[in-house]
């Protein structure tokens, strides 16, 4: 008696033929050459489209403190001072670090783009020629003519909001970095108008370095009235001889703080009005447009060929009978 072996079954549909793979996508050749002509044309038209976008950047680096000053006051006279109520602090905190913090921080800038009159330039303006120099405004939004912002459809009015300037100005324009091996930083400004991208840049180190100064001379003259005041209501010659050297160091920081012009940011590359643009990278995005039109070609091929062989197949099935009905 003879035992029957089993074949093994193979399934050569499921195998990737490469020889009707290539077929495939040369029998649908113009698809891929027409949608990879379509989006690079479209990522041509969109590369000139946009604007020429300009970067101006300054370098600075943190300006150097004093090595004594009220920290070493606080360590020599910090336990006759606190027995008065006088708190002289360690002087921990990083004076640079609040500096960039504040930088960037909703209240300055807010404060920045009232006093430097920015609304229109940030807001209204959608390009910039450089040849006329006259700004391109965005007129669905702002009338040049009458210096109105218009209405929308529901009747709102186009005008920014502080919260809208802060927004554009931080996700578009502005930015801040830290070399974390040197400590130097960078303040960068894009803008449609490299003559104001570089102006941007250097009133900010500016009005950083003027609100840092102004915050410390303020709060040394509030300490140095506390001070005296403390200093008529004592006749303790060890308290008294305390407030004396600190009202001398705060009236020496109040003295520096005015004579230094850059309090806490030293600029040590300026900034310059750019001769190349930042953005757009019209070859980069022309060559992106052109990948994804191929792409887009070829899924479109495979596409169309899979759905063919399911029509082709169907019939097939449709017109087999079984046995049982004949």
């Amino acid at each position: 008696m003879n035992e029957t072996i089993p074949q093994q079954t193979y399934y050569p549909d499921d195998e990737i033929d490469l020889r009707e793979l290539f077929a495939t996508l040369w029998r649908g050749k113009w698809i891929i050459v027409l949608t990879t002509v379509v989006f690079a044309a479209m990522g041509v038209g969109y590369a000139l489209y946009k604007p020429n976008i300009y970067q101006s950047s300054v370098l600075v680096a943190p300006a150097q403190e004093e090595g004594g000053g009220l920290s070493g006051l606080a360590s020599q006279f910090g336990g006759l001072a606190s027995l008065a109520g006088i708190n002289l602090g360690g002087g921990g905190s990083n004076q640079t670090v609040i500096a960039k913090e504040v930088l960037q921080s909703r209240a300055f800038l807010t404060k920045f783009f009232h006093r430097h009159d920015m609304e229109i330039p940030l807001m209204a303006v959608e390009g910039w020629n450089k040849k006329s120099e006259e700004w391109a405004y965005d007129r669905d939004k702002y009338n040049p003519g009458t210096g109105e912002w218009l209405l929308d459809s529901d009747g709102e009015t186009y005008k920014p909001t502080d919260w809208d300037m802060v927004e554009a100005f931080r996700e578009e324009h502005f930015s801040v970095s830290e070399a974390k091996d040197t400590g130097m930083i960078t303040v960068s400004v894009k803008h449609f108008s490299p003559v104001l991208a570089k102006q941007w840049a250097e009133k900010l180190v500016q009005d950083i370095n003027e609100y840092m100064r102004k915050a410390d001379v303020d709060e040394a003259e509030a300490r140095i009235a506390y001070l005296e005041q403390k200093l008529d209501e004592t006749n303790i010659a060890g308290m008294q001889q305390v407030f004396y050297q600190l009202i001398e160091n705060e009236t020496r920081t109040v003295m520096l703080a005015n004579a230094q012009k850059e309090y806490v940011f030293k600029t040590v590359d300026p900034a310059v009005v750019a001769e190349e643009k930042a953005e757009p990278k019209r070859a980069l995005i022309c060559v992106i447009a052109t990948l994804l039109g191929g792409m887009l070609g070829v899924f479109i091929v495979f596409i169309k060929a899979f759905i063919g062989s399911g029509r082709d197949a169907s019939p097939k099935n449709n017109g087999t009978s079984s046995p049982d009905a004949e």
